[in-house]
């Protein structure tokens, strides 16, 4: 049975039948680890040819072209809250009131970084205490997910409680549970449009159940992390519910805290990061910002503002991306379905937007398949990264970035992948 043709659901197979099929893919295996590869699969960096579609920023604002729409000039201190026409284009697009956005540095990851270590310095807006290690503070964390988020909140000593994601979203129902039973519960992180790495759209009865539902902690946020607010890879651009405004007509106006960035939209380095929320939680992020900055970097922003021009602008710029990214994609789809369907050694998801692909292997075989691709020369996301702690339970679940290699590399990638899945399956059924 050559490897190629091991296409039969893996379970149907005799325990000699299994035993030949393992042979078969050990001798490939071998092959591949003799080609000594070097290609990476981990983070979702935008490529070379897309970081190419922002060059003209590298020229902008030029020389003389330093004033702001208001006539600031933008080689001085000051504006805290970032440029408003910056502002404006953003707005509309992370569903925020320019008056209650601040355009800050170059990453949101930094804000939400700021915003957590302020949490559990001082506590936020209707806390009674700090967040601080030992007060026993917590937040939901729906998985698979981020895994930056994972680490901040280790980082900070505040526990994370996993809450699975379905089709919609978190769990709602769950979520209402552990919010509303426990004041130890102070927010859940969030990325609601094309969510890392499982691709998932929040509903809209997800994000007004979020926002109205009741919770044990006065001081309870959501932590709106819309990194993918218009990084769809489909001509459909999925839109989801205002949470700013949801939270607001349910008389919970300070709950949400959004964040968003041009990180994979212009310069991954070079980027503008962005805070929405209430008017007080705004005043509360600022005060804080305005003990250890003067304000950001309103040049980098301007620039911004004059190359991208108008939310329309981004739109535009973001098809551009979607043309580089999508046959990435569709190239990863294919090889997974002409490599494993049939098999039932994984599962994976199809995302619209986002950067990433969820795949699920058997029970019990990620970190196996991990460390073989690692042997074979190919990198992925270490097995438990999209979960609290680094650990998933099942050891199921890895996560996959098409974006960065060039297509062969990628390609190669995924068929060295495809047959370390199948050895991984094959090892852990004759272990059975």
């Amino acid at each position: 049975m050559p490897v190629t043709l091991v296409t039969v659901s893996l379970t149907e197979l005799s325990r000699d039948e299994l035993t030949r099929t393992l042979d078969e893919l050990r001798g490939a295996y071998d092959e591949l680890r003799g080609r000594a590869l070097a290609l990476d699969l981990t983070r979702g960096k935008p490529s070379a040819e897309q970081l190419d579609l922002a060059e003209e920023l590298l020229g902008l604002p030029g020389a003389g072209t330093h004033t702001a729409a208001d006539g600031t000039d933008t080689r001085n201190y000051g504006g805290l809250r970032g440029l408003a026409e910056l502002r404006e284009i953003f707005g509309p697009l992370l569903d925020v009131p320019a008056g209650q956005l601040v355009a800050f540095g170059n990453s949101s990851l930094e804000l939400m970084h700021e915003c957590m270590v302020h949490a559990a310095l001082f506590g936020v807006p209707g806390s009674t205490r700090p967040w601080a290690p030992g007060s026993g503070a917590a937040v939901l964390c729906p998985v698979p997910g981020y895994d930056r988020h994972f680490a901040l909140c280790e980082k900070l000593g505040i526990e994370m409680i996993p809450v699975p994601m379905n089709g919609e979203g978190p769990d709602l129902a769950e979520v209402e549970r552990l919010a509303a039973e426990d004041a130890r519960v102070k927010g859940i992180w969030c990325v609601p449009k094309y969510s890392n790495p499982t691709g998932t759209v929040y509903s809209a009865q997800t994000v007004r159940g979020l926002a109205a539902m009741r919770t044990a902690a006065p001081d309870f946020r959501i932590f709106w992390d819309n990194a993918y607010a218009v990084h769809h890879l489909t001509e459909t651009r999925h839109e989801v519910a205002d949470v700013l405004a949801a939270a607001d007509e349910a008389g919970n106006p300070d709950r949400p805290f959004v964040f968003g960035s041009t990180s994979k939209i212009t310069l991954a380095g070079s980027g503008v990061a962005f805070f929405g929320a209430s008017k007080s939680n705004v005043d509360w992020l600022t005060g804080h910002l305005g003990k250890r900055t003067i304000g950001p970097d309103k040049v980098n922003q301007l620039r911004h503002a004059l190359f991208l021009g108008s939310a329309d602008g981004v739109h535009a710029h973001m098809d551009r991306h979607r043309a580089l990214l999508r046959p990435k994609f569709d190239l990863v789809q294919r090889k997974l379905e002409e490599g494993l369907s049939g098999t039932g050694a994984a599962t994976w998801t199809v995302p619209e937007g986002g950067y990433f692909v969820s795949l699920d292997v058997l029970d019990g075989c990620a970190s196996r398949v991990v460390a073989l691709a690692a042997e074979a020369g190919i990198a992925l996301t270490p097995a438990g990264a999209p979960f609290p702690y680094g650990k998933d339970p099942n050891d199921r679940v890895i996560r996959l970035a098409p974006s960065y290699p060039p297509p062969a590399e990628l390609s190669d990638a995924v068929d060295g992948l495809v047959l370390c899945i199948k050895l991984a399956g094959v090892e852990h059924l004759l272990r059975g």
